[in-house]
């Protein structure tokens, strides 16, 4: 938190004489005074706000709010974050977002940014139950220390740095630039080395602008890490301004970042360590790894959007055929464990913004650590979790939940997807239920909302090796759902099977993931028809280091799908969450160098999209909050990416009860204004067929045609998400007939989005569309005969 001093705060509706009602009040420490909106009719005319002046420039990731702890008709529901230089021009909003109806303090994010005014606007009440609001008290956040949002690294070619001792093993500068961890550069072992403030200069070798440092300290060592810094930039090496950037790093071995108080052009950056962390006093400065970041150019790198904030944390959520985001946590909006019997959800209405929340109570089921699966009407069928034998079903038509009968296996962090005959399919999930049982196969049916076993699915054969046993080691499958009822089991073991469903089921092994290793919390994306990325992940659930390493898995009408390692991600990660995109690119966001559920350390802050093409990977603009354990992704129908959520771990730091959404480059021009995109006009039927034909029409010329499946995220996991390609003929101007795929194990039933691409590679927004099942005799080449194993 920033410290308050000479700091005033003014409202629009101070009411003079009025006793707790001076603005003052929020910034006084006491939680038992109060600050409040005006008792006359008119302030019942929303919005509300208050301004704090720090009366000085400094930067801002965030505040938190403290609601009236006893009087409930005050607290601030819907809200607003403005910032202003000079208190006169205020710009878009940095967050705006719903608050969960609590006594608890609130901490609202946004990009951190240089700024001296920070304006929180009270748009709604929660419960709507009057027509004032309250605070007992308001907090600014400074820098949070982690990679700055919205920028990109600078390439380090040519670049030097200076400040060494010459002779002295690992005392060489130039070690902050190598882009290795393990190599070292530290201050002098003198004895007036202790005299801080000790001091590295980075020499770009050109002119450019500069927005932010990145500092790694030294992974092993615990001595010489930076606490308090300064950071200054200069264009001659000889004349350095006033620092751009002050702060204290934590006394970790993560990822600190620093962002400038406003963008210097700059040659030469020197960061300067006034103490070191810890409060240790050893005559040592170190560091592994220095970055310098400029402003993200969005035709490029793409652009975020404000933090949305949500009354939750969203650890699961699914976007719904009417335009909207359906979200849920656990019991508590910030906690989970044991089995409550409800859920908090919330729905965000994507084209108003406006978020609803909701105790979901009536299932009996705590929905925390579920299966998922998007169900060939619409629906939405959550499994298992906190209440580990529970099935409850969300209806976006009627905008309410009910149950369904409860699976054989109880069982929590399982994988599940949809079957190409509209049945779903569950496997895993040792980390609910009875610990003794094998969570073998089952299946689901719609028609009879009941399930069956599938004693010839065994778990064992899927599982990771991981150090903790099989509570561990069977936990968030990658499963695709092909042909017949069949499912592809692709990881995050290194063994890959083949699952048959009919009868009792089978399991048949189908190779291994080229020379991948097991990869725990990583990723899997059907990028097209047939073939998937994955990405990322550990050897282990958590404390074993993470890959940067990616394969491509082409089911190529063979019984052994092929294996292919493709280019590395830039950064090593597990607890991301990946996206595929109308064009074919995928998009992954958040996790960890080292996966540590509820933690933030060695979090990864810049997104990458891998372009099937070329088999590379794009540094993207950086995030503002990290997305590590719970948080989730999902494609909109605009063709924009939501991400959020991290923590539900209670009152810890690592909450993120927030979103934002990234608009991809795609969309962007230079100026980040949005580049003019094509149109669908019509597309009926909206319930399509598989093997037919679909009418569209468009208002400008297209190249390409994609449906992309709705499907439900949650724990790095999003088995329904399948791109499909589609081909088409041109039949007058504007005019196309597409093709709908005969195969349902290609266009599996449920909701899709269309999206018509011009030349650019523009995506429309997309018209959404049911695919229904037609009948079909598919044709495949069935895998070996082989016992189950």
């Amino acid at each position: 938190m920033l410290p308050r001093q000479r700091w005033t705060a003014s409202v629009d509706d101070e009411e003079s004489g009025v006793k707790g009602s001076d603005a003052r009040l929020v910034l006084d420490s006491d939680r038992g005074t109060l600050r409040r909106s005006k008792r006359s009719h008119t302030s019942s005319r929303r919005p509300h706000s208050i301004t704090i002046d720090m009366h000085r420039t400094t930067v801002v990731s965030g505040l938190t709010y403290q609601p009236p702890r006893h009087n409930t008709n005050r607290r601030i529901s819907a809200y607003s974050i403005h910032l202003s230089r000079d208190g006169r021009t205020w710009g878009q909003a940095v967050a705006t977002g719903t608050l969960a109806d609590d006594a608890t303090t609130k901490t609202l994010s946004f990009a951190a940014k240089g700024t001296r005014f920070i304006r929180l606007t009270a748009t709604a009440e929660t419960g709507a139950r009057g027509p004032r609001w309250s605070a007992q008290g308001i907090n600014l956040l400074g820098e949070p220390g982690t990679t700055p949002a919205s920028v990109v690294d600078l390439p380090r070619d040519g670049w030097t740095a200076s400040n060494e001792e010459a002779g002295v093993k690992g005392s060489d500068a130039r070690l902050v630039l190598d882009s290795d961890r393990g190599t070292l550069r530290r201050s002098k072992r003198s004895h007036t080395s202790s005299r801080r403030p000790h001091s590295i200069t980075i020499d770009m070798h050109r002119t450019t602008v500069v927005s932010g440092l990145t500092y790694q300290p030294p992974r092993h060592k615990t001595t010489g890490r930076i606490g308090h810094y300064s950071i200054s930039t200069s264009t001659d090496g000889v004349a350095f301004a006033s620092p751009v950037a002050t702060g204290t790093w934590k006394d970790d071995d993560s990822t600190k970042g620093a962002t400038f108080t406003r963008p210097a052009t700059a040659r030469y950056v020197r960061l300067i360590a006034t103490t070191e962390a810890g409060r240790r006093e050893t005559p040592l400065s170190s560091a592994a790894e220095l970055r310098l970041s400029s402003p993200a150019k969005p035709a490029v790198h793409g652009a975020w959007g404000p933090l949305k904030g949500f009354p939750l944390v969203p650890v699961a959520a699914a976007v719904l055929p009417n335009n909207k985001l359906l979200a849920w946590s656990a019991y508590a909006h910030d906690r989970f464990g044991k089995a409550h019997g409800y859920t908090q959800t919330a729905t965000m209405d994507l084209t108003t913004g406006k978020i609803s929340r909701r105790r979901v109570a009536n299932t009996r089921h705590d929905m925390f650590c579920p299966g998922t699966a998007a169900l060939a009407d619409g629906r939405i069928l959550v499994t298992g979790g906190s209440n580990a034998e529970r099935a409850s079903i969300y209806n976006p038509a009627t905008d309410k939940w009910t149950s369904t009968s409860n699976m054989k296996t109880a069982r929590g962090y399982h994988g599940m997807t949809l079957l190409s005959s509209g049945d779903a399919f569950v496997i895993g999930g040792s980390w609910s239920g009875n610990p003794a049982a094998s969570k073998n196969g089952e299946v689901w049916s719609p028609s009879t909302g009941t399930w069956r076993k599938l004693p010839g699915v065994p778990v064992k054969s899927t599982m990771t090796a991981d150090p903790k046993g099989r509570r561990r080691a069977d936990n968030h499958q990658w499963l695709y759902a092909t042909s017949k009822g069949r499912v592809l089991h692709l990881g995050p073991s290194k063994q890959l099977n083949w699952i048959s469903t009919k009868g009792d089921g089978t399991i048949t092994p189908a190779g291994t993931r080229a020379d991948s290793k097991d990869a725990m919390n990583g990723n899997a994306v059907a990028y097209d028809v047939g073939k998937l990325l994955t990405l990322g992940g550990a050897t282990a659930y958590e404390n074993a280091p993470a890959t940067r390493r990616a394969y491509t898995v082409s089911l190529n009408h063979s019984a052994h799908p092929v294996s292919a390692r493709t280019g590395d991600m830039a950064q090593a990660r597990a607890f991301s969450n990946s996206v595929v995109m109308p064009d074919g690119k995928v998009a992954v966001f958040g996790g960890q160098s080292t996966p540590v559920p509820l933690s933030d350390a060695r979090s990864v802050m810049t997104p990458e999209i891998w372009d099937p093409a070329t088999g590379r990977f794009t540094s993207m603009a950086s995030m503002a909050v990290p997305r590590n354990y719970h948080s989730v992704a999902n494609l909109l129908p605009d063709g924009r990416i939501f991400t959020g959520g991290g923590g539900l771990c209670g009152n810890c730091a690592t909450n993120h009860p927030n979103g934002a959404i990234f608009t991809p480059p795609y969309l962007l021009k230079p100026n980040g204004a949005q580049r003019p995109r094509p149109h669908i006009t019509s597309a009926t039927p909206a319930k399509v067929a598989r093997g037919t034909k679909l009418p569209v029409t468009t208002d400008s010329a297209i190249s390409s045609f994609a449906l992309v499946r709705a499907g439900v995220a949650t724990h790095s996991t999003n088995n329904d998400q399948r791109r499909i390609p589609l081909s088409y003929r041109t039949k007058g101007a504007n005019s196309y007939e597409l093709s709908i795929p005969a195969d349902p194990g290609i266009a599996l039933p449920g909701t899709y989005m269309l999206f018509a691409l011009n030349k650019k590679g523009v995506p429309s927004k997309a018209a959404i569309l049911t695919v229904v099942s037609a009948s079909f005799t598919p044709r495949h080449v069935k895998p070996p005969r082989q016992n189950a194993s």
